[in-house]
């Protein structure tokens, strides 16, 4: 494993150089520190499959290259549409994955909350109301890992759902205080307008840039 760590250490440092890369900059496109990359170096640690993938597709190279000392040209000339293909896949699946884990996290972070509130005020309405601002705080998160790593044009969808969530909220805040405002969704109205609007902009700039 030692042997393995500096193999693909070397390899690394060799392929990030020939590409006139910093640690940063290879860091930023990983989305990792470059204190990860700095080890991965040093041959400290190494990069678990689906990023080692990631890192052979960012320098075109096979695999098998990032695991052995010595090279060949066929290990260094990956344009097959297929292996590009399946390294992708891996890679927007493990985004996925963490895109679930980090929404989840928000609403165990209600639950967290919940809890204690509901064994000092059992008959209090109000201890729900952490679930129902945990949608708008995940669909917030569900917004900034879309723009980083999906398709930007979901973001219109998304910002809907943050803005009807975080007036039904309000609304079921004041609720339980006997306030009725029913008439504050009316301003989603408007809203959604500028949202579609916005998107209509956005989705013509794109055509224009095309053309």
């Amino acid at each position: 494993m030692k042997d393995l760590k500096q193999t693909i250490a070397n390899n690394i440092a060799h392929l990030r150089k020939e590409y006139g890369m910093t640690q940063l900059q290879l860091a930023e496109r990983l989305n990792y520190s470059d204190k990860a990359i700095s080890k991965w170096e040093r041959g400290e640690s190494i990069p678990d499959v689906s990023v080692l993938l990631e890192i052979a597709g960012l320098f075109s190279v096979s695999l098998d290259y990032m695991v052995n000392d010595e090279h060949n040209e066929t290990q260094k000339t990956v344009d097959e549409p297929i292996y590009r293909e399946a390294t992708q896949k891996i890679i927007n699946k493990n985004r996925k994955a963490i895109l679930g884990i980090s929404v989840q996290a928000v609403f165990l972070l209600a639950t967290i909350v919940f809890v204690p509130i509901s064994l000092i005020f059992p008959e209090s309405d109000a201890r729900w109301l952490c679930f129902i601002y945990a949608v708008p705080l995940a669909a917030i998160v569900w917004l900034v890992f879309n723009t980083l790593w999906f398709n930007r044009r979901r973001n219109y969808l998304i910002i809907s759902v943050i803005m009807w969530s975080v007036l039904a909220a309000i609304h079921l805040t004041v609720l339980i205080f006997g306030v009725k405002i029913h008439l504050i969704y009316l301003l989603g109205v408007p809203g959604e307008l500028i949202i579609i609007l916005w998107s209509v902009i956005g989705k013509n700039n794109k055509v224009a840039k095309k053309t």
